[in-house]
Order: C-alpha cells, then structure tokens, then sequence
C-alpha cells in the first residue's frame, strides 16, 4: 500500500510578470499522476532561460500544463499512474517537465521519466534532461553532427554551451565555441572546446574562418538570434547547416538568401516544450542508449555552478540573468 503523501505543499509561483521578484512562495496541492505518469518527490530542479522567459511572459506553458515553472527535476517517485510497468515506485529518476518542477512534488510523463545515471547526485541529475535532451534532439538529430565534422556553439559556458561543447567533442567534432572573456574562453577549452572564441575582443567569423582555412563550420547552435544569424550565415561551410533554439538578441534578422543558396545551406530550428510526449520519450530512449554510459562513466558531466535552496528561486534567476555563471543553476529542496 503506498504511504500517505501530504495534501499540499509549498512550490514557486509566478505571481505576476516582471522581475525575479515575481518569484513567490505559494501553498499548491500535491499533484495526482494521471495515465502513464509518475509523481516525483523532489530532490532538485534545474533552472533554464525558459523559466525566465515564462516569468517574463514570454513563453506561457503548453496547454494541460503546470503553471508552475521548472522544466527538469531529480527524485524519487512516489505514486504511478495508471499504465506505467518500466518505472516503480522508490526509484531515483530524473525526468523533462512542461512545468511544476520549482516544487517539492512534480507530476512526469513516464516517456520522459529516466534513472538517474549511476554515479550522479541528485543535483547533478537535475541537471541534465532539459540541457542534455536539447542539445541530442539539435545537434545530433536535426543538425546530423558527424564524426570529423565541426561544430560551433555560442552561449559555450550556458547550460546547453557546456553539454553541447561536450557531447561534440565525445562524438568526434571538432569544436568551437563562442563566450565572453578569457575566464570562460578557459572554461569551454577544459571542457573540450577546441578553439574558445571571446567574442568580446573577436570577431568570430574571421576566428573561425582562420581556424578552418576559410572553410567555416559545418553546424552551428545559435541561442543568440538577431544579428547573429547573417554571421552565422558568413561561418557556414558549403552544404553547412543552422539550428536556432532561442533568440536572446531578437527573433527577427534581415539575410542575404544568395549566400544561403550558393553555399547550399539548412537554417531550421525547434523548441522543446511543445513536442509531444512520443517525440520526447524517443529522444530519452536515444539518451538512455548512447549517452548515459557516458555519464556514467563520467566522459560527460552536468557542470553545476551554484545551488539555491527553493525559497531563493528569485535570486538563482537573477543570476542566471546576469549571465555570470558557468553551467548550470539549480534548487534543493527542503527537507
């Protein structure tokens, strides 16, 4: 018989948009998992520019989805739903929400509902479904990053920066990655980066170009939108192809379609959230298969900056607005 859980709990509300400040406490019932979903009692939640962007009123959350926000979270299950036979109660998992993950209890599909690779804390576990599914579904699946490829990120020491500079660099790319100042560069080259590209005393274009022999890169995963998308355009090899997962300078760019059909380019993008469960357990099938031995056997890693216990959700934003960290954010909960 399955204990007895509390009614409510205390979670993270977006009380109205605005600033970090928008951030508060607020008494939720503990939610019930419906079919093919499991609860989790929750150990940690990661932090992702999404949660920022829905705090803002940017991203709303799919419709059936929590208001709450939280995108990743590590724990225990507790509760099944009706349907699930691969999962059981008292396991450690980590799991890809639509939302609710800044709360001690959080309702997964299933699909999306991973063990925690052997060897990862709790914390380190939250911090590596909605990073690590990202960057497999862009880099890999739509980008068809190959062995012997290259490969430039921007955003290098951003949660996705970090995973993506690893993941290329496993899988046998050779890596570039754009961030600012010296002190990041380094952190993206200890990660794997080939050449770390400061691009507030480069031009990355030209960094890039010299390093290939006027070639340009295969790939590229662009966060930054805007401006950069005809420089992008610019560092592309023939045949090279562009996958934009956010837009932090702007979602509207003005390019050159000529440059785009001489060299024979792919500009696509996607986002996450909105997939359905399907589309997003297939992707946790492909990670559990190819990349969890890696995480296990520590050839990859979630790179935890800092931890905030649950109440300081606010300031763990702030921070991740001042673009001052170096991987990943992530709350504890209380206990």
């Amino acid at each position: 018989m399955a204990s007895p859980l509390p009614s409510t709990m205390t979670a993270i509300e977006i009380a109205e948009y605005g600033g970090p400040e928008a951030l508060r406490p607020t008494e939720a019932p503990v939610p019930e998992p419906g079919e093919n979903e499991v609860l989790i009692e929750v150990e940690a939640a990661g932090i992702n520019r999404p949660d920022v962007l829905q705090r803002k009123g940017l991203y709303p959350p799919p419709p059936g989805a929590s208001p709450l926000p939280g995108l990743e979270v590590a724990g225990r299950i507790v509760r099944l739903g009706m349907g699930v036979r691969h999962l059981k109660e008292g396991q450690e998992v980590c799991a890809l929400v639509s939302g609710g993950g800044y709360a001690p209890y959080c309702v997964a599909p299933a699909p999306q509902t991973l063990p925690v690779p052997k060897g990862l804390s709790m914390v380190e576990a939250a911090a590596v479904p909605e990073t690590y599914f990202t960057v497999w579904a862009n880099v890999f699946d739509r980008g068809r990053l190959k062995e012997g490829e290259s490969f430039l990120v921007h955003g290098g020491t951003s949660g996705i920066g970090t995973t993506a500079i690893q993941l290329a660099k496993t899988f046998g790319a050779t890596v570039f990655a754009t961030a600012g100042g010296p002190a990041k560069c380094r952190a993206c080259e200890e990660l794997g980066a080939d050449r770390a590209i400061d691009y507030k005393a480069e031009d990355f274009v030209q960094a890039v170009k010299a390093a290939t022999g006027d070639r340009g890169v295969d790939l590229i995963l662009d966060m930054v939108g805007g401006d950069y998308l005809p420089r992008n355009i610019e560092a592309l090899a023939t045949e090279g192809r562009h996958v934009s997962i956010a837009f932090m300078r702007g979602p509207k760019a003005e390019i050159n379609i000529q440059k785009i059909m001489a060299k024979r380019l792919t500009l696509t993008g996607t986002t996450l959230r909105a997939r359905t469960v399907a589309q997003k357990g297939a992707i946790a099938q492909t990670l559990q298969q190819k990349v969890w031995p890696l995480l296990e056997s520590r050839k990859v890693r979630p790179l935890i900056h800092q931890t905030f216990p649950l109440e300081q959700a606010a300031d763990a934003q702030a921070l991740m607005e001042s673009s001052t960290h170096v991987g990943k954010i992530v709350l504890t909960m209380p206990r």
